[in-house]
């Protein structure tokens, strides 16, 4: 085959290629888009023009992706519209947590003392306890040899004689150093107190709680050894509760100390618990791309127990931004469009630069301005109709070089009528 010839073949199949296209093309959009027609800011090629394509009079497409609608059209295709404007944004920000004991409110008893356990009190995990009860009794020989110390320096306090000069006073210093090592031993004033009143030392000295909560541990039993600092129980006031949110990597810039939260478990369902944010984490989870929001809450009925898992609904103070209804908003690979009405029918596409998101509303940082009146349903269609007028542009570009080249060949010119 010739050079020449081969040229004639190529172009003649590029001519058919295009119009087979370009025919596909306007089927597929006239069973979609019921013949929404494209309009271009340059003057559009009307494709009743080509040959063979008379049955497709109206159907004008651009690259420029605006589309032109008749008030027909527009009721037909079921297209709405919402406004660009300027309102305070008060989102709203969802989150899943957990409940967990306030940790300020968690305390440990352990003894300042060695000794050996006798008797059990508080004998089991979960029991709620109240301020000043007892826990435990524990036989100390360091506590009791102590105990005999103290009454030991005040009967030589009482039987000093006041002719001999300082013996009064060695009596009572001796009394007073007495009772400070039993209180830093953690015996209390009226354990001290009750000694010196009755003269007599008691076998055991008993612990008691130092807050009212719930034993949330217990590590003892009776008759265990035990030793000065060793955790006995750990007790936790439960009047009230943190729970710790996970916030998205995305709203965690939204949420600060001080943002209220409603808190929501299965067990209290449709009774959210009000709540406020205490802290914010100032380092993100690279597992998980969240930041943990801990949230008090008063508890005062125990009806949040530690380890529930809970929904939290947190509210983050609003501002002004520019929004348009989130509806309005295409998601495209690149970035987002609206379309914006430009008055007589026509739609335009155009890229925006989106913020925040709340509720029904997102905020738009560039691309729109107030006032503007944009598409909120169909957008799909558009968004489709547009792009089939870019391919059909091009189409037929190819198309009309590909006939150029023809007309140029020897032998090869068109036939006029």
């Amino acid at each position: 085959m010739t050079p020449a010839s081969r040229r004639i073949s190529w172009a003649a199949g590029a001519v058919t290629l295009a119009a087979s296209i370009a025919l596909g093309a306007w089927v597929l959009s006239r069973s979609r888009s019921q013949q929404i027609t494209a309009k271009a800011e340059q003057p559009a090629t009307d494709m009743k023009d080509m040959p063979g394509m008379a049955g497709m009079s109206g159907m004008k497409m651009s690259g420029s992706g605006t589309v032109q609608l008749s008030p027909s059209q527009i009721r037909q295709f079921g297209i709405t519209f919402g406004t660009a404007e300027r309102r305070r944004m008060t989102g709203e920000v969802r989150a899943t947590g957990i409940v967990a004991a306030d940790e300020r409110r968690v305390v440990e008893v352990a003894p300042r003392f060695g000794g050996f356990v006798e008797q059990l009190h508080a004998d089991f995990t979960g029991r709620a306890v109240r301020r000043g009860e007892p826990l435990l009794a524990i036989y100390s020989p360091e506590v009791f040899a102590t105990m005999q110390e103290l009454l030991v320096a005040r009967r030589m306090a009482r039987a000093t004689t006041p002719d001999v000069p300082g013996t009064t006073a060695g009596g009572a210093d001796l009394v007073a150093a007495a009772r400070q090592r039993l209180q830093l031993l953690g015996i209390g004033d009226a354990t001290i107190d009750a000694v010196l009143e009755s003269g007599q030392v008691p076998r055991t000295v008993t612990l008691f709680a130092p807050v009212a909560g719930v034993i949330t541990e217990k590590r003892v039993a009776r008759g265990q050894a035990v030793s000065a600092g060793q955790t006995l129980y750990t007790v936790a006031d439960l009047s009230a509760v943190w729970v710790n949110a996970d916030v998205r990597e995305a709203e965690a810039a939204a949420v600060r100390t001080g943002t209220s939260a409603d808190v929501d478990v299965t067990a209290l369902a449709g009774r959210p618990l009000k709540g406020v944010v205490t802290y914010v984490q100032p380092v993100m989870r690279t597992e998980t791309r969240t930041v943990t929001a801990r949230i008090s809450v008063v508890n005062s009925n125990a009806q949040l127990k530690p380890g529930m898992f809970a929904t939290v609904l947190l509210r983050p103070g609003g501002r002004e931004a520019l929004v348009v209804p989130t509806a309005a908003v295409v998601r495209t690979g690149e970035g987002a469009v609206v379309f914006v009405d430009m008055g007589g029918g026509e739609l335009m596409p155009h890229e925006v630069q989106t913020g925040a998101v709340a509720g029904d509303f997102t905020e738009i940082v560039s691309g729109v301005s107030a006032g503007d009146r944009v598409v909120t349903s169909a957008q799909f269609l558009l968004d489709s109709e547009s792009n089939l007028g870019e391919v059909m542009r091009s189409m037929l570009g190819q198309g009309s070089a590909a006939a150029q080249d023809m007309k140029n060949m020897p032998g090869m010119e068109p036939k006029r009528p």
